[in-house]
């Protein structure tokens, strides 16, 4: 009875329009002031301090930092160029490098609105000037800013390592094969997509823009190269990964490149502050209310429920996914991260179901939230850029949802997509 009261009040919040973090605060706080417990509330503050000092946190800003010095720096433009040269000339080209110009800046942001708003503007205005139906091109560029979160780095995988103690490589290690089955998966689309439709292509392949694009981008390729080698050689810790990035692209960007001017460096911190600051208060708050959950027995209660429900892993499994799915659609990615989490991780560890393949699961299933409605921070941001209307917008990403769900689908059923190289890279 316990557990439906506090997440029937949360929902309730939540439904009215209340922001996450003050709906996970107000449930919390509610509960206990109405049970007269001010004991435990004087322990508010220490709790909702304590939940954002981790060590491993420390990566979410300078990842952040790190795609928007991108973003501003001139970085992103040469990634594009880059792209164009290698699949320009592909059935449908400039769909097929929105998807490959995506999962090279998802290998150094980790953040799917980063893609979304920085690399999508260029993306966008390329493919207008080309002709490509507005429509092809707000969808596409949505559908594949989704493969930053889940291709290293990530920033979700940080954060579920932080809640959970998985190790931050591992997770890395498991998004890359998953991550790029997703761009496979959005290119076929776009293929598809692009035969139907009878969309351009370049006459031939130059190979001489390949190898120029390739001298202008190659430093800024090698960012994901100087982070997972760190990484993997023991030279710096996955938090320290986010240093490293952000200190390198500030190094491409003011000093090889020359696109950021000193006198632009304060407005380029400030953004990052307002993004790690509304992402922080989120985490903040939810840990206060996780603590309220673990205190209630609420994560024992779901377990016992759940298998009670059904014996089997597969059916428990597809409805932990269905719920996240269902989450998705009114929550913001990290918002689905900190809310279900501690409830969900002990119902996947009662039944054997891999913490590392939920976690791809899990980031997976808050990025095709983004792009649904009501809530979908890409779906708005792409809109915005493109100056369309979400529903409009909605509608032409169906075949991009489709490819992703599949993937999605194979990583759910067939576990060694996921954990196949973490441990065979890293061992058990």
């Amino acid at each position: 009875m316990t557990t439906f009261l506090i997440l029937g009040a949360l929902l309730i919040l939540i439904g009215l329009g209340v922001p996450i973090a003050v709906s996970l605060g107000l449930t919390a706080v509610g509960f206990y002031a109405l049970q007269g417990d001010f004991r435990i509330l004087a322990m508010l503050p220490q709790r909702m301090f304590s939940a954002t000092t981790g060590f491993t946190l420390l990566a979410i800003p300078f990842f952040i930092l790190a795609g928007t010095l991108m973003n501003t720096g001139g970085i992103t433009e040469r990634i594009f160029r880059f792209a164009n040269a290698c699949v320009g000339h592909v059935r449908g080209g400039l769909g097929q490098v929105n998807v490959l110009a995506s999962l090279f800046f998802s290998g150094m942001s980790g953040a799917a609105v980063a893609d979304a708003a920085g690399l999508g503007q260029v993306e966008l205005k390329a493919m207008a000037d080309k002709g490509y139906d507005p429509d092809f091109s707000a969808a596409i560029t949505a559908a594949s800013s989704t493969i930053g979160p889940v291709f290293p780095p990530s920033i979700p995988f940080v954060l579920y390592s932080s809640i959970t103690g998985v190790s931050v490589a591992k997770l890395f290690l498991a998004g890359v094969v998953p991550g790029v089955l997703m761009a496979l998966a959005l290119m076929a689309a776009v293929w598809l997509m692009a035969v139907r439709h009878k969309m351009p292509r370049a006459d031939h392949i130059d190979w001489c823009e390949i190898w120029q694009s390739f001298k202008g981008a190659a430093l800024s390729l090698l960012t994901p190269v100087i982070i997972i080698a760190g990484i993997f050689g023991g030279l710096f810790t996955p938090t320290e990964a986010g240093v490293a990035a952000s200190a390198y692209a500030m190094f491409l960007s003011m000093v090889v490149y020359g696109e950021i001017k000193p006198s632009q460096l304060p407005g380029i911190f400030w953004s990052t502050l307002q993004s790690t600051i509304s992402v922080m208060f989120v985490i903040a708050a939810a840990g206060f209310f996780g603590w309220l959950l673990v205190h209630q027995r609420v994560p024992d209660a779901l377990v016992s429920s759940m298998i009670g429900f059904s014996d089997s892993p597969a059916v428990i499994l597809a409805i932990v996914v269905l719920i996240l799915l269902v989450l998705g659609m009114f929550l913001e990615g990290i918002a689905v991260i900190v809310l279900t989490v501690p409830l969900f991780a002990p119902v996947m560890a009662q039944i054997g179901v891999d913490p590392i393949q939920f976690g791809v699961i899990m980031i997976m299933c808050s990025m095709l939230g983004l792009l649904t409605p009501p809530v979908g921070m890409v779906l708005f941001a792409v809109s915005a850029v493109a100056n369309m209307s979400v529903g409009r917008l909605s509608r032409a990403l169906t075949p991009y949802l489709i490819g992703l769900a599949l993937v999605l689908l194979l990583v759910v059923c067939v576990p060694a997509v996921s954990t196949w190289l973490p441990y065979m890279v890293l061992g058990q």
